[in-house]
């Protein structure tokens, strides 16, 4: 017993000594604050990681989307299975902490001749009893760091997982608002291609009436020609958009879907405060992850040091030994042993200096990695803050220049028909209405994109608000 005291005590003085460098972030290494000129107040609005993803997305169809893309998708039970394996890979080398206890019971019965011409004995033994083997007294902490790393390594595949949640989310909705987008386009383009039939129509007409020339004829050819090519071309986009959804969300949806919104509508979004960068060190998943990795490259420097000093290991057991089974428990039968080990690396040709030398070049590329990760993060906040302000601006600027343009063609259309201007006037008219509502469209979409962007940028919300 005092045996097994004195082994408990070791246990608890070893890992005393800990060689790893000391965890302190790096500091930021990006500007204090968001540039005014397009941040505004940074307080006003609601975080974005308190905002639910289901209360960020008002359409409904959208919703159902994203919800199946998280249960369905193939990348993410990649990454959901990896989190599992580095939890399994953290309990194993956790386990090394402490010393394994193992129980064992044995009964032998074997015959032989103890002393020559006196005929041969059948002797019966039986043991019983409990014991540690080669624990080794983590004094220099090598086995504890090894833990640490294994658990940031876990801990940071977790913040990887929830940082590919968060890009599946921003990937599902900018794809489905690229074939909303296309939709609208196409719906358009429809419309006009129904109308510049129409007008080829009227100019044949015409045509054969001797009131106006082949030119005007040909011109109202090309004006359809061209919608129709731009319509070839949006149900391509359309195509290739919903059949990256489909694989994003890992197949077709089951059942019918809800009514979408249309882009016009989908930017009444909760309005997200952008806060301060230093918020993203502890809001964004990539950023923490980030810190994750560092936080295992300096435990492994310390396993690493660890190494250049002695190994000290113990083994040991207590039980029962007896030839009769029915004294096996009584106090004379007690056995125990006791044995310690030490391992001193004399001469290693410079392994043990070559993985210290890896270990410091990693926890040094871990450094620039999370720097880089810092500055990644800082710079996408501040893009999307941006489009939220000028996109704002652009689409507001395109409404007002698109109600225009409808104005002019129908005072186009007004004076050919008066035979006040040539066709060619209502030919530009046309092209330019055409484009300055294709604009329109491709500028609202943009619009929404970029505030997906913004709210996975600050960290979004994973959290499952109904």
């Amino acid at each position: 017993m005092r045996n097994l005291i004195a082994l408990a005590a070791a246990t608890a003085l070893a890992g005393c000594v800990n060689m790893a460098p000391q965890h302190e972030r790096p500091p930021l290494s990006t500007a204090a604050d968001y540039p005014a000129e397009f941040a505004g107040d940074v307080t006003l609005g609601q975080r974005a990681t308190e905002v639910a993803w289901r209360d960020f997305f008002a359409d409904p169809q959208l919703e159902v989307l994203i919800e199946q893309a998280i249960g369905r998708n193939r990348d993410l039970a990649v990454a959901v299975a990896q989190i599992e394996e580095a939890r399994g890979l953290y309990r194993i080398q956790d386990a090394d902490r402490l010393p394994t206890v193992g129980a064992s019971a044995d009964a032998t019965r074997s015959r032989s001749q103890l002393v020559p011409g006196t005929g041969a004995a059948t002797i019966n033994r039986y043991s019983v009893g409990v014991g540690v083997t080669s624990f080794e007294l983590d004094f220099w902490g090598r086995v504890k760091n090894l833990s640490e790393a294994a658990r940031s390594q876990y801990l940071a595949t977790e913040q990887a997982e929830r940082a590919f949640r968060l890009a599946l989310v921003r990937d599902v909705a900018s794809t489905y608002f690229s074939a909303r987008g296309a939709e609208e386009q196409i719906e358009l383009a429809e419309a006009t291609v129904t109308s510049r039939k129409e007008g080829l129509r009227i100019a044949k007409r015409r045509l054969d009436a001797g009131v106006t020339s082949a030119l005007d004829y040909r011109q109202s050819e090309t004006l359809l020609t061209q919608a129709e090519t731009q319509l070839a071309s949006l149900k391509l986009g359309k195509a290739q958009a919903d059949n990256f959804l489909a694989v994003l969300t890992g197949g077709p949806v089951a059942g019918p879907l809800p009514a979408p919104l249309p882009l016009v509508a989908q930017a009444q979004s909760p309005t997200l405060t952008a806060g301060l960068p230093s918020d993203l060190l502890v809001a964004r998943p990539d950023v923490v992850a980030a810190e994750e990795q560092l936080r295992a490259a300096r435990a492994n420097v310390g396993a690493a040091r660890a190494a250049f000093f002695p190994s000290i290991s113990l083994t040991g057991n207590l039980g029962f030994s007896s030839l009769s089974l029915d004294n096996l428990f009584s106090d004379d039968s007690m056995t125990w042993s006791f044995g310690p080990s030490i391992s001193l690396p004399i001469f290693d040709f410079g392994r043990n200096k070559g993985n210290l030398t890896v270990a410091e070049a990693r926890e040094n590329i871990a450094v620039a990695t999370y720097e880089r990760t810092v500055q990644g993060a800082f710079r996408e906040v501040a893009d999307a803050l941006a489009g939220r302000r000028y996109l704002a601006e652009q689409v507001d600027a395109q409404e007002r220049g698109t109600l225009a343009t409808r104005q002019i063609a129908d005072l186009a259309r007004k004076r050919y028909r008066e035979g006040v201007s040539t066709y060619l006037e209502v030919l530009d008219a046309e092209r330019n209405l055409f484009a300055s509502e294709q604009t329109l469209i491709e500028l609202r979409r943009a619009q929404v994109d970029n505030l997906v962007t913004l709210y996975v940028a600050l960290g979004g919300g994973l959290v499952e608000s109904r």
